[in-house]
């Protein structure tokens, strides 16, 4: 999201579903900043589509859109976008999100919902393009020309820097779950250690494996 929102060519939503999700999901966790997003933010699903139609009328439009935020079996409004799946291995993400949320689910992390995703579009004659985060990280300029290319846009270097502090378009959960990338003003290699999952979500991590290697056959490499 960073990346496309420095480009002076896209403007960015930061997950416009969430309040929708929020709202219409029965969940066992508690996200922080749950009252206020719903108070805040649209929840019904069509006036959001019609938002972001609207908005893309004038501009291209980024949208940061977590899988599981699309509760729809059948989101066919996704059929007139170009759709990007982001994945991570498991292991990582699941360590990166019990900081904040202690003990999710497989429905909680969304790569099961990402899978489903693919399988839709597929079955509807598209194929989503599949990035990894660590497949980015080897070079971030290479595998963005790549995705650029594959998206039938023009690549920006622009998109490799950011300014530290956050940007306009952040949603209001950023102190939550963005403080990282806050530090940043660019792509940053991280040193290679492994995710230290915490024990009781090893089970989690046995099942979250399975959908994360389904979608590592489509993943652009980057080499």
């Amino acid at each position: 999201m960073y990346s496309f929102a420095s480009r002076d060519d896209f403007d960015v939503l930061d997950e416009p579903f969430y309040g929708h999700y929020l709202a219409n999901t029965d969940l066992d966790i508690v996200h922080p900043s749950h009252d206020e997003i719903v108070r805040t933010m649209e929840t019904d699903k069509f006036q959001v589509i019609k938002t972001i139609n609207e908005k893309a009328r004038d501009v291209n439009i980024f949208v940061k859109g977590m899988a599981h935020h699309y509760l729809d079996a059948s989101p066919d409004f996704i059929l007139n976008w170009s759709n990007v799946i982001l994945v991570r291995h498991p292991a990582g993400l699941i360590a990166s999100f019990s900081k904040v949320i202690p003990n999710p689910t497989i429905n909680d992390i969304g790569l099961k919902k990402a899978v489903q995703l693919w399988e839709y579009l597929k079955s509807n004659g598209q194929h989503a393009v599949v990035i990894d985060s660590d497949e980015l990280m080897v070079d971030p300029e290479r595998y963005l020309i790549e995705l650029c290319a594959r998206l039938d846009i023009s690549f920006s270097s622009r998109m490799l820097k950011w300014k530290k502090g956050g940007i306009p378009q952040d949603g209001i959960w950023a102190p939550h779950w963005y403080a990282n990338v806050h530090k940043t003003s660019g792509f940053q290699l991280q040193r290679k250690t492994e995710a230290q999952v915490p024990v009781h979500l090893k089970p989690l991590l046995d099942e979250a494996l399975p959908f994360y290697e389904q979608l590592q056959q489509f993943t652009i490499k980057n080499h």
